[in-house]
C-alpha cells in the first residue's frame, strides 16, 4: 500500500485553505494548510510531495514573503518538490515568469479552482483522472 502523499496548501485566505483541505484530504493525500509562506518554509523538514502556493500574500501587521519569494526559497532548499501556484490574477507576464522559474502549474482562483487543482495534482503524481 502506498503511503499518503503530503500536500502543503499555502494561502492567506482561510476559505481557500479550508476548501483545499476538505476536498483533497483523503486516504491518498494528507493536506496541511499554512497562511504564510514563512510557515511553509519552516515545515519543509516534513518533506511534502507537493506545495500549492498562493501568489499574493497580505499581512497588515508586518512584511511577509510573497509567493514568488517563497517559490525562490523553495527551489533553493528543496528543488525537487513540485509547486502549483494559485493566483487571482491571470496576467500573462506573471505566468511566463513563473514558467521560466520552473513552476509546475499555474491555476487561477475562479469557480473552477478545485476542478483545475484536481487535474494538476493528478498530472503531477501521474495518476489517472477518475
Amino acid at each position: 500500500m502506498n503511503k499518503q502523499k503530503l500536500i502543503f496548501i499555502v494561502d492567506d485566505d482561510p476559505f481557500i485553505n479550508m476548501l483545499v483541505v476538505k476536498r483533497f484530504a483523503t486516504s491518498a493525500y494528507l493536506v496541511e494548510a499554512f497562511e504564510l509562506g514563512e510557515d511553509c518554509l519552516n515545515a519543509l523538514y516534513k518533506n511534502p510531495d507537493l506545495i500549492i502556493l498562493d501568489y499574493f500574500f497580505v499581512n497588515n501587521d508586518r512584511k511577509v514573503l510573497d509567493g514568488m519569494e517563497v517559490f525562490d526559497r523553495l527551489k533553493e532548499l528543496k528543488p525537487d518538490i513540485p509547486v502549483i501556484m494559485l493566483s487571482g490574477q491571470d496576467k500573462g507576464e506573471i505566468v511566463l515568469e513563473l514558467a521560466r522559474k520552473g513552476i509546475n502549474d499555474y491555476i487561477i482562483k475562479d469557480n473552477n479552482l478545485i476542478d483545475n487543482l484536481s487535474v494538476a495534482i493528478a498530472e503531477i503524481f501521474g495518476e489517472d483522472q477518475k
